[in-house]
């Protein structure tokens, strides 16, 4: 089969996916709300409760105390036809209060109410302090067992599969905030092994704002919204946040991750992920090494442009939220590579110069080649989002042999605070027995009661040494699989102080800057004169600006003439690393898996393509939305969206059946987006309005038939970088794939001279 037919080879790979691992049915256009339609009528015949759809499922069943119960999903999920109290009482009416009489006072026997009533005042919990805003899903980690020579974790042995629960997140916003905002995203993937679970808990940026955890609170207060006003929400285009970057330049690392694209991933699934820290493995000779952790998605590195988070956060402001579950449903399951970085341990803990304990400080991938140990794929969505994805509870201090901390004094906070903040958001230290969080290996920890303690303990002696239980539970060392830190000499004055090392602030945002393309380095001079631009206070925009000339003359040139203000000159000598390439997301092609292609397409098309390219589409592994003047069925396909109910953002490329004449809505009154109707009124003005946006954000199109009257009125060349017009369908979707294959056609826009 011929690797030149993009729709071919994306099959084959399908195909090859099912065999080798399967999935369960899925969704041809994913968001259906439940596995059977609704009747039109309210039901009144009772029946047992709707299965879940295929793509759902909760926590693996295991008792509080990690014994496998066997028990299938139904046993722990709510069941029976009947309403009941939550004493399993059967009730007769929730509509209703207890009265005397249908006008009298309620009385206060009604203990439905009560009990109705108390819960619902109670069903919110303390969100997180950050990362509060999250999406999450269950999956698999098959090891390659190519990490086996400097690790004894047993979930990273050759063969080894290992259930796994992953929730990305934004930092800075509240639970109702909106996903596409620029932020930093966090990574966190629970790992149930059977020595216990272990807590990869990442980020997508490798570095972090600042070198010391007692920095933590500072950082975050300054990003989070002012506090008189409660605003902005979600971002850090405000003056509090650049105040405290620009006074404190260990963070102007981070931050120039945060002004690149980095900051605004076009999906969960196209987004890498960082343990940020040096970590330490220990094989089973007590060898060990000093590792960084990378996720590397299949599908590629790729982001928005920054118009497209504006719009997306109006239009849909749970897009990473969908797009991440619609993925799954649709059976385009994410998967990512999980990488090592390996360093000798030395005592120094440095490698080529650079201090691996600095964790504002990368190692380029030119220097130390990330080396593939596993793979992740998430292929089933929670069942209940609160359950799971908001109870979830990770730690960087959760650990299995093999894997050890380093004296990073950021993780040292961390150490501390992931365990504390769960007291109040979880109601007590029993949140381990919360399902989602219950380990596949069993549990004899000795700990007792407390609030919401579900194992009922066995033993009279919850204590060591004891002969009353027998001597039970019994320590066990390495042999028997014990968790041994490794046994190093530290030594030191006590101080309050900071390493040489860790004084240089600007030679890796420089190395950072020069690894750019030269698009991606307008949309970071873009980002940081938006943000500026957003903030008050003079002093506060011209004193980041100082931090910008020890970055690069170009770059505070270009932000300061966006300001209007005068660049200053640099305060030290500009560092001359060598770019590393692998930090820049442009000039690779990438698997095309799971993207939404959008169809725009009226009753004066030849249904017949149309059909025929949404069943490519479909075989390519993607997902087709037919996009049509009203709703219902466009011959007998389904229409997913409309002209006034779709929008460009939403698609990663949009191709033209033909050129719809205005749809029945499209007057200013109805549709504000059908404001500007053309004079000649050819073509429905919400579609020239999808193309013209879809232009300007460097996305592929095209199109067949009349599909150029479009073009014309959405002032697009047919012979611009990116578009392809022709008469054969198919052929214009196989080249649009293959553009798609590289995110955008930047070449569309070349970068100023």
């Amino acid at each position: 089969m011929s690797e030149s037919n993009p729709i071919k080879s994306a099959v084959e790979k399908v195909v090859d996916t099912v065999a080798h691992h399967g999935h369960p049915e899925k969704a041809e256009i994913p968001g259906v709300p439940n596995s059977e339609p609704p009747s039109l009528e309210e039901p009144v015949e009772p029946r047992e409760p709707l299965a879940p759809k295929p793509d759902q499922t909760g926590p693996d069943t295991f008792s509080p105390t990690g014994q496998p119960t066997g028990a299938s999903q139904d046993a722990v999920a709510q069941g029976g036809a009947f309403l009941t109290s939550a004493q399993g009482v059967r009730l007769p009416d929730t509509d209703h209060s207890l009265k005397a009489g249908p006008r009298g006072p309620v009385l206060l026997q009604d203990f439905h109410l009560r009990e109705k009533i108390m819960h619902f005042d109670h069903e919110r919990i303390p969100e997180r302090v950050v990362h509060a805003r999250g999406s999450a899903a269950h999956g698999v980690f098959r090891s390659y067992g190519t990490a086996a020579n400097i690790t004894k974790a047993a979930f990273l042995a050759e063969g080894v599969e290992t259930p796994v629960f992953v929730r990305f997140s934004t930092v800075l916003g509240s639970r109702g905030s909106a996903d596409t905002v620029r932020d930093t995203r966090g990574f966190a993937t629970k790992f149930y092994t059977t020595e216990g679970v272990y807590d990869l808990v990442g980020n997508n940026i490798p570095v972090f704002f600042i070198q010391d955890g007692i920095k933590f609170p500072d950082v975050i207060h300054a990003g989070k919204p002012h506090p008189d006003r409660e605003i902005p929400q979600a971002q850090s285009a405000h003056d509090t946040f650049w105040d405290f970057v620009s006074l404190h330049t260990e963070a102007t690392h981070h931050t120039m991750w945060n002004m690149s694209d980095r900051g605004i991933p076009r999906s969960f699934r196209m987004m890498e992920g960082f343990g940020v820290h040096t970590f330490r493995l220990v094989n089973a000779e007590g060898a060990t090494t000093l590792v960084k952790f990378h996720w590397k998605p299949k599908l590629g590195v790729h982001s928005l442009t920054w118009e497209e988070a504006q719009l997306i956060n109006g239009v849909d402001p749970d897009y990473h939220r969908r797009d991440l579950a619609d993925a799954i449903e649709a059976g385009a399951y994410p998967q990512w590579e999980l990488g090592i970085q390996t360093f000798p341990d030395t005592p120094e803990q440095m490698f080529e110069g650079i201090d691996l304990l600095d964790p504002t400080k990368i190692v380029p991938e030119e220097l130390a080649p990330v080396q593939p140990i596993g793979l992740l794929e998430l292929n089933r969505n929670p069942s209940n989002f609160f359950a799971e994805t908001e109870q979830v509870a990770f730690h960087a201090g959760h650990l299995v042999p093999g894997i050890d901390v380093t004296d990073d004094p950021l993780l040292a906070a961390r150490l501390f605070s992931y365990l504390d903040t769960q007291l109040t958001r979880l109601g007590g230290p029993n949140f381990p027995q919360i399902p989602i969080n219950r380990p596949h290996a069993p549990v004899n920890d000795m700990l007792r009661d407390g609030f919401h303690q579900d194992a009922v303990h066995r033993g009279v002696a919850p204590y060591r040494p004891n002969s009353l239980d027998g001597g039970c539970p019994f320590q066990a060392g390495a042999a028997q699989g014990g968790y041994v830190e490794v046994p190093l000499e530290v030594s030191g004055r006590k101080v309050r102080e900071a390493p040489a090392s860790y004084a240089d602030h600007f030679s890796q945002p420089r190395l950072f800057w020069r690894s750019m393309s030269p698009v991606e380095k307008e949309h970071i001079i873009d980002a940081y004169t938006f943000e500026l631009g957003k903030c008050y206070e003079q002093a506060v925009k011209e004193r980041q600006l100082r931090v910008l000339a020890n970055i690069d003359p170009v770059l505070c040139r270009e932000v300061a003439q966006g300001l209007g203000l005068p660049a200053p000159e640099p305060s030290e000598p500009l560092a001359e690393p060598a770019p590393s390439p692998a930090l820049s997301q442009v000039g690779r092609e990438w698997p095309t898996a799971g993207r939404i292609i959008g169809i725009v397409a009226d009753d004066s098309c030849d249904l017949g393509v149309v059909g025929a390219v949404r069943e490519a589409v479909l075989a390519a592994g993607m997902v087709p939305l037919i996009v049509a003047p009203k709703g219902g069925m466009l011959g007998t396909m389904p229409v997913q969206r409309t002209f006034l109910t779709a929008r460009s953002v939403e698609f990663d490329a949009l191709l033209l059946a033909g050129a719809p004449a205005p749809g029945k809505d499209a007057f200013g009154a109805r549709d504000a987006k059908a404001g500007n109707l053309l004079p000649d009124g050819s073509v429905d003005p919400r579609v020239v309005l999808m193309v013209m946006e879809v232009y300007r954000h460097a996305k592929a199109i095209g199109g067949w038939g009349t599909a150029a009257r479009v073009l014309t009125q959405a002032g697009v060349p047919e012979q611009a970088p990116g578009v392809v017009v022709g008469e054969d369908g198919e052929q214009v979707l196989r080249e649009t794939i293959r553009l798609l294959a590289a995110h955008r056609v930047w070449e569309r826009f070349p970068p100023a001279a």
